[in-house]
């Protein structure tokens, strides 16, 4: 594996000097494609969230920022994203709004349906069978809470999908893949919004009352 690769894969688990630099990179770099994701969340007023796989923390303080009443909870399987996005919202973390953790998607050990908003920037693609990654979310969203994907390939790019061969237990879905495994899960009035010029997809789904 070349130095390119070793550098790609570190985006799926960071770790060390170079993690630390793609993490802050992906703050920057993923910026907008995470506010575009997030102008979908119109009529949601949410008091808890949830952010899978915060990475650098960015998008966590992005949410606080826009729903200020919210708290949020950041996880990451990997330690040096829990690091360093405590270090991004120290200041919502002083004012007791913001917290963060390590944690696997496959087995959460969060509270049963304690959040109304749920989300996740650029990270479905690493979780692993797909389905029971989504029913471990849905047990932990409240009842009408909303579960946000925002990914900036929507699996027809060409682009996009070369990745898989690059980065180690890398899937990339389509808009319709996604939708069907999060009914399959139990999540209801799924819906996908298509950026206009760029391959992202917004993903939403909402938990039936």
């Amino acid at each position: 594996m070349g130095f390119r690769e070793k550098l790609l894969n570190l985006c799926a688990k960071p770790k060390g000097f170079f993690g630390r630099r793609i993490l802050r990179r992906m703050n920057v770099s993923h910026a907008e494609l995470a506010d575009w994701g997030m102008s979908h969340l119109r009529a949601e007023r949410p008091k808890e969230i949830l952010d899978i796989g915060c990475g650098g923390g960015r998008h966590l303080y992005a949410l606080l920022t826009k729903y200020p009443e919210a708290n949020g909870t950041g996880i990451d399987y990997m330690p040096l994203a829990v690091e360093m996005t405590k270090r991004f919202n120290r200041e919502f973390i002083k004012a007791g709004r913001c917290a963060a953790q390590q944690g696997d998607v496959s087995r959460l050990t969060l509270p049963s349906e304690k959040f109304d908003l749920v989300t996740a920037f650029e990270t479905v693609y690493f979780w692993p069978d797909l389905i029971h990654c989504f029913k471990q979310v849905a047990r932990v969203v409240k009842p009408e809470g909303v579960f946000l994907i925002v990914h900036e390939t929507d699996g027809l790019d060409p682009k996009g999908r070369k990745f898989e061969k690059i980065i180690d237990s890398m899937t990339v879905y389509t808009a319709g893949e996604l939708e069907n495994a999060l009914r399959a899960a139990g999540f209801s009035e799924t819906s996908a919004a298509h950026h206009p010029k760029n391959p992202w997809i917004a993903v939403s789904a909402r938990k039936p009352s």
